[in-house]
Order: structure tokens, then C-alpha cells, then sequence
């Protein structure tokens, strides 16, 4: 008998057809004598309904109120699992965030969890009832409804499987498992059995959307065991775990991300001197803008650098505005701007104890005839910038050539 906490995304409880298909689910690991806790999400499309409903109203909603309305998508799922639930004869109960007792901060939007109150829901497990909790919410001391952002549910499932020390966290999605990359661009993309949190977390901050980067970093600090599983087809799906249960056959490479939504400025020509980044880079975080790689140029003979970065597409004219605003007091010859770039990355743990694995992920770029922009490293990762129209065609290289199609891949004779 384990203790599993189960979340389902939008897409798994998107109609009243798969709700029952969660609850046969459900059902079945109860009838093995499996205590169960299911976290899920709004139904598919609610949330952006919600926020529809909202604008139709005012175009500056009051961020408390959003929540609140928010909050709503969630309690329409898990009252309709708990009543198929009993239908089959358990015993369910559901729970909004506040009624478990997650307190967060009072980040309305995108709050974070602060503790979890473990007593209420212990009580029901151990009278053989299933938990039905609301994903994505919580309260914060003074009982206002709390939001955790995009993907908060994936959060909330392995918290509460982190305060309940579960066996494992098992993430319901409408993919089979994690993959060395997206099967829609390269058909020979493999399903990874176990994967390590730094290799999952890596992927997840590097354009993967299987899971949500908060997840990721809740999982790996608590130890908790996560796996990745399709609602719709069975599997065993992808663990991801610590270094530590990894085999010892560790690739070099175990997959590929890649993210479209990039874009890049330079500042061409601003004096070479101590605190020239801080003044570039200040502003743009005044602005709430967030920067990914950075490279600075060295210094020419006439005293001078090139600066470049990047940021999210989304953000991109409100950087290329603050940026055009203080060239001039930084003394910048131009300012220059790229919004239809990608980053490529490769990540493993693997990279550690091999050698070459930058140079031959350079040399199959090459071999495509693609320049690449921008290089960023880390111990288990190695990111390009190159130009948008490339990306697909490098994905595919790069699978290709570390092998990923394999159980196996090497560098050690590139």
C-alpha cells in the first residue's frame, strides 16, 4: 500500500467524459489499497473564461478579486470528481485550498506557499476517504484566496505531497512521460524512464512546458519522487528523481529544449568601464523585466564594448524602449534589436564526466550550415541563440547527433 498524490491537468478533466475516466482511475488504485490525495486543475478552457469574464467588466480588474474568481475554476472540478468518486462507493471529499489550509503570501497572482495544515487531511486518509483538493490556490493569514500563477497546480500536488511525505507525486498530463525532445519536431524523440530534477528543472527554465519550474525546485528540495504520466494512455511514464538512482551508464546528453519566445538587444560602442553593466541592466529590471543570457564584448582599442542580451518576446518593446531611453546618457554608438531568434539547448547530467559535448554540439550546427549568436553555459546544460527559421533543423541535428534516439548516447570519440 502507498500514499500517492495524483494531479490532473485541464485536459484531463476537461469534460465530464474524462472526469469519469479520472475517477475509474482513481478507483482502481484504491481497490489496490493505495491511500490516494488527486489535486486538480480547472476544467480545459475555464480559466481563460474566467479572465474573459473579468475584462468584459474592467480593463484594470483588482488583482484580490481576480483570485477570487480564479479560484472558481477549480471548485467546479473537484466537486464533480467527489460526486463520481462516490458514485463508484468511496469515500471523497473535496477541499478548496483554503479549506486544507495552504497559506501563502499575499502575492495575490502568483503567491507563494508558505505552510500547509497536514491534520484535517491525515484524519480523512486514514478513515480510508480520498482527498479531491483544489490545485493552484491557498489563503493567506487573513483568509483573502491566493492564487500561485500558470501551472500553480502542479505546485500544489507536490506540496502536498511533500507534507505528506508521499511515496510519490504522480503528474497526470496529456503526454506519456518527459522526452529527450518535442516528438512533434523530431519523430525519433524517446520517452526518458527517469530523469534527475537538475536535468528536469533545466529543461522545464529552457522552453519544455511539461511541468512547471516551481514544481520542479518544490520536488527536488523535498525529495519528493515525481512521474510524469498520460491521462489517456497507459505507462509507466517518466520518474524523476535524484542523481543518486541514476544508472551508471549516464548519457552525455539526455534531451533537448528549445524555446521561440526569445528576443535580443545590444548596445553597441558603450564605454569599457567598472559598473557599465549595473547601468544598463538596472533600468531594465526596474521595469520588471527579466533578463536570460547576457555576453559582453571585449574591449575594443578605442575604450569601448558591445553589450547583448536577452528576454522574453513579450517583453521585448517595453526593453527596446527602456533601452533607447538611456543609450545617449551611456554614451552607446546603436542600439540594435532581434526579435525572431530561438535558444537550442542540450542539458545532462552526464556533461560532467564527458568531454566534448560543447564542441560536438557546435560541430552539428555547423554541419546544418547554422550560426549561432549567442553561447551561454552550465555544469549539465550548453544553450545557443540562433536565428528562429533554424531552430527546428537544429533540434533535429542535435538529436541526431548525440544519439538520442538511443538508450545511449556518447561523445567520447567526437
Amino acid at each position: 500500500m502507498a500514499l500517492l498524490v495524483q494531479k490532473y491537468g485541464g485536459t484531463s478533466v476537461g469534460t465530464v467524459e474524462r472526469i469519469e475516466a479520472v475517477a475509474d482511475r482513481v478507483f482502481k488504485h484504491k481497490q489496490q489499497g493505495d491511500d490516494i490525495v488527486v489535486v486538480v486543475s480547472a476544467m480545459s478552457g475555464e480559466t481563460n473564461k474566467l479572465i474573459d469574464l473579468a475584462k468584459s467588466v474592467t480593463t484594470s480588474p483588482s488583482a484580490r478579486e481576480m483570485d477570487v474568481l480564479l479560484s472558481t475554476g477549480e471548485q467546479v472540478t473537484i466537486a464533480l470528481l467527489s460526486m463520481a468518486l462516490m458514485r463508484r462507493g468511496l469515500d471523497a471529499r473535496s477541499y478548496t485550498g483554503s479549506q486544507i489550509r495552504i497559506t501563502t503570501d499575499n502575492a495575490h497572482g502568483k503567491a507563494r506557499i508558505q505552510k500547509i495544515d497536514t491534520e484535517a487531511m491525515r484524519a480523512d486518509l486514514d478513515a480510508g476517504r480520498v482527498i479531491v483538493a483544489a490545485g493552484f490556490q491557498g489563503a493567506d493569514e487573513f483568509g483573502n484566496i491566493t492564487t500561485l500563477g500558470r501551472g500553480g497546480s502542479d505546485t500544489t500536488g507536490v506540496a502536498l505531497a511533500a507534507a505528506l511525505k508521499a511515496d510519490e507525486c504522480q503528474i497526470y498530463t496529456d503526454v506519456d512521460g518527459v522526452y529527450t525532445t518535442d516528438p512533434r519536431v523530431v519523430d525519433s524523440a524517446r520517452r526518458l524512464d527517469k530523469i534527475t530534477f537538475e536535468e528536469m528543472l533545466e529543461m522545464a527554465s529552457l522552453g519544455s512546458k511539461i511541468l512547471q519550474i516551481r514544481s520542479v525546485e518544490f520536488a527536488g528540495k523535498y525529495q519528493v519522487p515525481l512521474r510524469v504520466l498520460s491521462s489517456f494512455v497507459e505507462g509507466e511514464g517518466t520518474l524523476i528523481t535524484t542523481e543518486g538512482n541514476k544508472s551508471m551508464e549516464q548519457p552525455a546528453v539526455s534531451g533537448i529544449a528549445f524555446n521561440r519566445d526569445e528576443a535580443k538587444l545590444t548596445l553597441k560602442g558603450v564605454p569599457d568601464l567598472p559598473g557599465i553593466a549595473s547601468r544598463i541592466l538596472g533600468p531594465i529590471s526596474d521595469a520588471n523585466i527579466e533578463v536570460d543570457m547576457i555576453v559582453q564584448n571585449i574591449s575594443s582599442v578605442d575604450g569601448t564594448t558591445d553589450f547583448t542580451f536577452t528576454v522574453h518576446r513579450n517583453e521585448y518593446d517595453q526593453a527596446l524602449s527602456t533601452l533607447n531611453s538611456i543609450s545617449e546618457e551611456l554614451g552607446a554608438t546603436e542600439v540594435l534589436s532581434d526579435a525572431k531568434i530561438a535558444k537550442v539547448s542540450i542539458v545532462g547530467v552526464g556533461m560532467r564526466s564527458h568531454a566534448g559535448v560543447a564542441s560536438s554540439m557546435f560541430r552539428a550546427l555547423a554541419a546544418e550550415s547554422i550560426n549561432i549568436q549567442l553561447i551561454s553555459t552550465s555544469e549539465i546544460k550548453v544553450s545557443v541563440i540562433i536565428d528562429e527559421k533554424y531552430m527546428e533543423l537544429a533540434v533535429r541535428a542535435l538529436h541526431s547527433a548525440f544519439k538520442l534516439g538511443d538508450c545511449v548516447n556518447d561523445v567520447s570519440e567526437t
